[in-house]
């Protein structure tokens, strides 16, 4: 999760160290009975969030390089799925990656993010719509690339 929040592998080392150093001097606001899990999740996004505003004025990074020798189509369509997922707000991205990849529920979801079960719903509704239109998009520039290369 950390990895698909931050921009590179080190950044996501570094949102999971600061993660887990607000778990430690915020333990005691743990619930004893509550999903540790949930509780941590909610701390990394929170601190993503936080980082994420902080580096609203920087430059973004840039695009992923798929034109690497040698490489297959699976590598090239799990690129194009990780553009896909980056391009989305962080909203959207957020509520896919609890729900799809972290398998949380809406419910633990929406306390995970503080947001009422509707919203949590709505948006994940609206990431996937986002995401399979860019997809659709990008597969459909893809063949039109294709299509004049040959």
């Amino acid at each position: 999760m950390a990895r698909r929040l931050a921009s590179d592998a080190a950044a996501a080392e570094d949102l999971v160290q600061e993660t887990l150093l607000l778990a430690w001097r915020g333990f005691h606001q743990f619930r004893a009975g509550t999903n540790a899990r949930a509780w941590l999740f909610r701390i990394l996004i929170n601190e993503s969030r936080t980082r994420a505003r902080k580096l609203a004025s920087s430059p973004a990074a840039g695009p992923l390089e798929s034109d690497a020798p040698g490489r297959d189509s699976g590598v090239d369509d799990a690129i194009e799925i990780s553009r896909a997922l980056e391009s989305l707000s962080l909203e959207h991205r957020t509520v896919l990656l609890l729900g799809i990849v972290e398998g949380f529920t809406c419910q633990e979801m929406a306390g995970i993010l503080d947001a009422p079960i509707g919203t949590v719903m709505s948006r994940l509704s609206r990431a996937r719509q986002a995401l399979r239109a860019r997809l659709e998009h990008e597969s459909s520039r893809l063949l039109r690339t294709k299509g004049h290369a040959s």
